[in-house]
C-alpha cells in the first residue's frame, strides 16, 4: 500500500513509476556547492522504469530507476525545449494536456526527443471562473474528462507528474475542491499507478495546508508557487507543521502585486538584470538551500508572455532573445556560464529621473529618454526604444491578457543608447521599453512608466 506523505510524514519509501526516454541527462549537477545532486541515468526500455520519493536520515530524494533525480525544471507552455536541454534543464511542466498549439502527444514525443521529463497539468476547473463544486454532476463530468486524458496520456516514456489543476486555492472560499482533488488523484492512483499526483498551490499558509493534508490526503507531494514571498518560504513551511517533500511549482520575478507603484497605480517593473538577480539570490537561499524536503523546483516562465506587460514574467523576449534570467539558471543548474551571456543593464532614464520617480510629461512635448548597458563578452550592443499604453486588460491567477498598443512615431531614433521621445497627445498613462540587443541572441530589457498630464485649457477657447 502506497504510504501517504501528505496526510503524515513519512520515514519509509512512496513509490510511483515512470517509462524511460531514449538519451541521457547530465548524470551530476552542483547545488550551490553544498550538495551534490545526481540526475537518474534514462534506459531505453518499452516499459515502466520504477520511481520512488526516499526518506533517508531525514532526506527526501526523488529516485527514477533507482537512481536520484533532482528536478531542474522550467515552466514551459510555448517556450524552446531545446533551448531549455541546451541550457542543462532536465523537466518542465505544463499547465494542460494540450496547449493549443501541440497535442499533448508532440509536446510529449518532443520532451522525449530533448531528454526532458514532464510534469504535465490536468486542467481543473476553478471557483474564480464560475465553478461550483456542490454541483455533484459537474463534478462528476469533469472527473470523467480528466479520466480519459490521463488514460490517454499515462503510459508515454517523458511523462513523470501529474498537476491536477493550478492554484485552485487563488479566489476559491468552498473547500469541498480539495475533495475532488482527492478523487482525481485516486482515480490516477488506480488507472495510472505508474506517476505522481500533486495540486499546485498559489502561497501557502497554516489552514490551506491543513485543508490539503485533511481532504486530498492520496496526492503524493506538495507544490507551492510563490515569488517574492518565496523568501519566507521555509518559515511558512514550519508553521505549517508540514515536513514533508514538496516541488516549488512556480517562482522567478517579484510578482506585479509585490512591487511599488505610482501615484497613478502602475506597477514598477525591474530591469532584467534585476530580476536576474534576484532569481539567483531566491533559489540559493530557499530551493537550493533546502536538500532535506525539496525534490526540485520548476522556474516561471521559460518563453514569453503578456501579464502586466510583455516583460514581467518571461524569460525570452517575443522575438526569442534570452535575457540574463538565463545565464543564471544555466549558472545554477551547470555550476558554470554560458558560453555567451546577456547584456547588464546599469540604469534607464526618461527626463533624466528613474521609473520609480512618478514621471509626469507634458503632451507632445520632447524629452531625453537614457539606457546604459554593458556586455561582458564585449559584443557590439543595438537598442530598440517603443512606446505602449499601459495595460488595461487586468486579470488574475496568470489569464490571458492582451497586449497593450504600440504607439508608432514618438521615438526620433530607436536605434540608440540616448533618444527624444515625444510624449503621446493623449493624456493617461504609458510605459517606455528599452531593449539591449548583443546580436547573439541575447538581450536585456527595462521600462519606466510615466503620465501624460492633460492639457491646460485656455480661456475663451
Amino acid at each position: 500500500m502506497k504510504e501517504n506523505t501528505l496526510k503524515s510524514s513519512v520515514s519509509g519509501v512512496s513509490t510511483f513509476c515512470v517509462r524511460a526516454r531514449a538519451t541521457l541527462l547530465q548524470a551530476v549537477i552542483v547545488c550551490l556547492g553544498t550538495c551534490t545532486l545526481t540526475a537518474a541515468p534514462l534506459v531505453k526500455t518499452n516499459g515502466p522504469v520504477k520511481v520512488e520519493l526516499r526518506s533517508v536520515a531525514g532526506r527526501y530524494e526523488l529516485y527514477i530507476d533507482h537512481h536520484p533525480f533532482y528536478i531542474k525544471g522550467a515552466g514551459l507552455e510555448f517556450g524552446s525545449q531545446e533551448k531549455l536541454a541546451e541550457h542543462g534543464g532536465n523537466s518542465f511542466r505544463t499547465w494542460t494536456t494540450e496547449n493549443g498549439r501541440e497535442t499533448g502527444q508532440q509536446v510529449l514525443d518532443r520532451a522525449m526527443s530533448n531528454g526532458l521529463y514532464v510534469t504535465m497539468g490536468l486542467n481543473v476547473a476553478r471557483q474564480r471562473h464560475g465553478f461550483d463544486y456542490d454541483d455533484s454532476a459537474a463534478v462528476a463530468r469533469q472527473l470523467e474528462r480528466i479520466k480519459g486524458e490521463v488514460v490517454k496520456f499515462k503510459d508515454h516514456p517523458a511523462l513523470i507528474i501529474w498537476a491536477i489543476g493550478n492554484e485552485l486555492n487563488l479566489g476559491a472560499d468552498n473547500p469541498k475542491v480539495w475533495d475532488a482533488v482527492n478523487d482525481i488523484s485516486k482515480m490516477i492512483h488506480q488507472v495510472d499507478p505508474n506517476h505522481l499526483t500533486t495540486s499546485p498551490l498559489a502561497g501557502i499558509s497554516k489552514r490551506l495546508v491543513h485543508q490539503v493534508r485533511t481532504r486530498a490526503p492520496d496526492l503524493d507531494l506538495l507544490s507551492v508557487q510563490m515569488y517574492a514571498d518565496i523568501i519566507n518560504l521555509p518559515r511558512y513551511l514550519k508553521e505549517t507543521g508540514y515536513d514533508g517533500p514538496y516541488i516549488v511549482t512556480e517562482w522567478g520575478a517579484t510578482g506585479h502585486w509585490e512591487v511599488g507603484k505610482t501615484a497613478w497605480g502602475a506597477p514598477i517593473e525591474n530591469d532584467s538584470t534585476t530580476k536576474a538577480d534576484f532569481y539567483r539570490k531566491r533559489f540559493e537561499a530557499v530551493i537550493g538551500a533546502d536538500a532535506a524536503h525539496c525534490v526540485g523546483s520548476y522556474v516561471f516562465l521559460w518563453g514569453q508572455k503578456q501579464e502586466r506587460t510583455p516583460t514581467w514574467y518571461g524569460m525570452f523576449l517575443q522575438s526569442g532573445e534570452e535575457t540574463a534570467t538565463v545565464d543564471e539558471l544555466h549558472y545554477l543548474w551547470n555550476g558554470s556560464w554560458p558560453a555567451n551571456r546577456s547584456p547588464r543593464l546599469d540604469g534607464a532614464w526618461l527626463d533624466g529621473r528613474t521609473a520609480a520617480q512618478n514621471i509626469h510629461l507634458k503632451a507632445d512635448q520632447l524629452y531625453t529618454a537614457k539606457v546604459q548597458a554593458t556586455d561582458a563578452d564585449d559584443d557590439a550592443l543595438s537598442y530598440q526604444w517603443v512606446v505602449m499604453q499601459e495595460s488595461t486588460d487586468l486579470k488574475s491567477g496568470g489569464d490571458f491578457e492582451s497586449t497593450p498598443k504600440s504607439l508608432p512615431g514618438l521615438i526620433s531614433d530607436a536605434k540608440k543608447p540616448q533618444t527624444t521621445v515625444k510624449a503621446p497627445e493623449r493624456a493617461g498613462a504609458y510605459r517606455l521599453f528599452s531593449y539591449v540587443f548583443d546580436g547573439k541572441g541575447h538581450a536585456a530589457h527595462a521600462n519606466i512608466p510615466f503620465f501624460v498630464d492633460e492639457t491646460p485649457k485656455v480661456a475663451g477657447k
